[in-house]
């Protein structure tokens, strides 16, 4: 479970601290996405196992262990993650830009449309580094913006299961979509879609190296 700290109790550099990891990993990233590609959810069962540790049944999560996860974290915590969606709703809400429309005297039209993206996958980073923080962040702003759908990728523990705190944060900030899958797999599965989880348009979040360099491919497929 998260613990919380009141203001001033912890210093900078442990909260800003990382683990450092070695970024070459580009060839490695390479073959996942190739897998996941040709394999789909086959290739993500595979790398649950693998790298995760656990034999997945299903990668979605249900609303049942969802709930389950919301009535498990403390009633503080709740409040707190609550909260912080009214102030992050606060601010991003005064970002949001309307279109216009010219008509000119010979008929002419001109102006400016403005688009919500229609779906955005959001990686949330799981186990030892477990941030609801991220969910609200990164989830908040796109349901503002008008975002058909939001879908959520986060690594299972070694049971199966997804941080019960992550999941309060998504039940609260309304993710639509919640999926156990993570590293550049899960990237791959948001990016080109499988059987189980949609392609999305954009991809947001935080991650390790694997994780980084599997966005920047994604990106590339737009330049």
């Amino acid at each position: 479970m998260i613990k919380i700290y009141k203001y001033g109790e912890v210093s900078n550099s442990e909260i800003f601290a990382r683990d450092n990891i070695d970024a070459g990993v580009e060839d490695i990233v390479a073959d996942i996405i190739y897998n996941v590609r040709k394999n789909g959810d086959r290739a993500l069962f595979e790398y649950a196992e693998k790298f995760d540790k656990v034999t997945l049944s299903s990668l979605e999560v249900t609303k049942e262990e969802i709930d389950r996860a919301f009535e498990s974290v403390e009633p503080e915590f709740i409040e707190i993650v609550k909260e912080a969606k009214e102030n992050i709703t606060a601010f991003h809400k005064k970002q949001l830009r309307d279109g216009f429309e010219i008509r000119e005297e010979n008929g002419a039209i001109k102006g400016q449309k403005i688009t919500p993206i229609e779906k955005v996958g959001l990686y949330v980073p799981g186990g030892t580094a477990a941030y609801p923080s991220t969910v609200l962040m990164d989830s908040i702003p796109a349901k503002i913006a008008g975002c058909d759908e939001i879908v959520m990728v986060t690594p299972p523990s070694k049971t199966g299961e997804v941080n019960p705190a992550i999941l309060a944060a998504a039940k609260i900030a309304g993710v639509d979509r919640i999926f156990k899958v993570g590293g550049a797999q899960a990237v791959a599965a948001l990016a080109y879609g499988t059987e189980s989880i949609p392609a999305v348009d954009k991809i947001v979040g935080p991650g390790n190296a694997f994780v980084a360099e599997a966005k920047s491919r994604f990106l590339a497929r737009f330049q």
